[in-house]
């Protein structure tokens, strides 16, 4: 494994067997902390990234000059904005509109003028320290006060600098939303169905463990139990943002319950992360929408639903449709059906908007395409490879449980990062 000098902290506890990729972007654990390692072709180069030296369990990151002399010009930037804006709220001619837009955007600059403010402040402080070591220079006790005041003073400046440097990396709006989980059963037949029913007990599972909600939205069953089709609905804080990079084919290499030989299999479930969209979010006419009813197939028997409860929707502009037959009441069909649809064309349009993404978000994290194969479970050898990252874990069966998935998801949350910091230095973005 070769370094080119890039190391992040990442204070959360992993799995302790990892396998690193010498091809791709990967992981080296360190006790609870894991650093970023970059392959010999990475665009990083060594005066815009951080000293993987600087680092311990202790320690932050020690931002490079060239960074902080971006963080400068951004900081001035954003000043002079807010200075513009001041200005317009306060000029009596302003239009009702005008002030309503300049007074939205201050209030979305104000955190990160609050960080700007307390910086500047805190750089005053060290420049008067400074000047009070040169004009002292005999004074030992004025030296020593002086010394240790500005040591504590550089530390509260690189805390505030880091946050900063935080507050100025591109978001995504959609990171804090709830989202819709779509799991589809691809190439392999059956055996695609069950590993389908798997993933998709994997996601509610660790929808549990975070605390978060999870609502079944449909489900189709195969003939051996499976499930051909499955979406649910994820409820919590930072639901999307965190499973946003688990759409894509996920594939399985196992021996399939129907095999007799022995042999193994190689069979494909497809993801997809939505983010959760409202009325709000989207804009839909009641005439762009066509809503038909039937009854809904079942087992027949008592199970058998003699009503219209099935609810199928179909979106006229874009062509979309949403059926959901799940439940025997036709409002909470329909109910279910609106929040898959706008969960769909909310998507449909973020993926308009992204199109021209980071050449290096889609080739090290992916596009997050659920047509891209992005992951590996081989149960012969008792592992999950995420092949955007070059992290293997050797503990499967706590992947399906739920319990490991998180070491994989907070690898690619990690790439993301430093995905925005190469796009932060590159001043692509604000």
């Amino acid at each position: 494994m070769r370094f080119l000098g890039l190391g992040v902290v990442w204070r959360r506890r992993l799995p302790r067997v990892l396998e690193l990729s010498e091809s791709s972007p990967a992981v080296l654990l360190s006790g609870s902390v894991a650093f970023r390692a970059l392959p010999p072709s990475s665009a990083w180069t060594p005066s815009l990234v951080w000293d993987l030296r600087s680092y311990s369990t202790e320690t932050q990151p020690q931002l490079t000059t060239g960074i902080i002399k971006i963080m400068e010009q951004r900081m001035v930037a954003i000043e002079q904005r807010s200075a513009y804006l001041h200005e317009r709220v306060n000029q009596p001619e302003a239009t009702t509109a005008e002030y309503s837009t300049a007074n939205k955007e201050l209030q979305q600059l104000e955190d990160t003028m609050e960080l700007i403010r307390d910086l500047r402040a805190k750089q005053k402080e060290i420049d008067g320290l400074k000047s009070l070591l040169v004009e002292c220079p005999e004074d030992k006790d004025m030296q020593h006060m002086a010394t240790e005041e500005m040591s504590a003073a550089r530390e509260e400046e690189k805390r505030l600098q880091l946050l900063l440097l935080k507050s100025l990396l591109p978001k995504d709006d959609a990171d804090e939303k709830d989202c819709i989980l779509e799991v589809r059963a691809g190439t392999g037949g059956e055996e695609a169905s069950l590993f389908a029913m798997d993933i998709f007990k994997m996601y509610e599972k660790f929808s549990q463990k975070k605390g978060w909600q999870f609502d079944v939205v449909e489900i189709m069953v195969s003939d051996l139990k499976g499930y051909k089709e499955a979406s649910a609905a994820i409820s919590g804080p930072g639901a999307y943002g965190l499973l946003k990079f688990e759409s894509g084919v996920h594939r399985v290499q196992r021996v399939p319950v129907t095999e007799k030989s022995g042999r193994i299999h190689t069979s494909a479930v497809s993801v997809a992360i939505l983010p959760q969209a409202s009325a709000v979010d989207v804009q839909v006419r009641n005439e762009d929408l066509k809503i038909d009813t039937y009854r809904s197939g079942g087992s027949g028997g008592q199970h058998a639903n003699t009503t219209n409860s099935a609810v199928r929707i179909t979106h006229l502009p874009s062509g979309l449709t949403v059926s959901i037959q799940d439940e025997r009441s036709q409002h909470m069909n329909k109910s279910k059906a609106l929040k898959v649809l706008y969960a769909r064309l909310y998507e449909l349009e973020r993926s308009r908007q992204h199109a021209s993404r980071s050449k290096l978000r889609a080739q090290q994290i992916g596009s997050g395409d659920r047509s891209e194969r992005i992951r590996t479970y081989n149960f012969p050898q008792g592992r999950v490879t995420d092949h955007r990252v070059g992290i293997t874990v050797h503990s499967i069966a706590e992947v399906l449980e739920g319990e490991s998935l998180e070491a994989l998801i907070n690898a690619l949350l990690l790439q993301e990062e430093m995905d925005a910091i190469a796009s932060f230095t590159s001043g692509s973005s604000l």
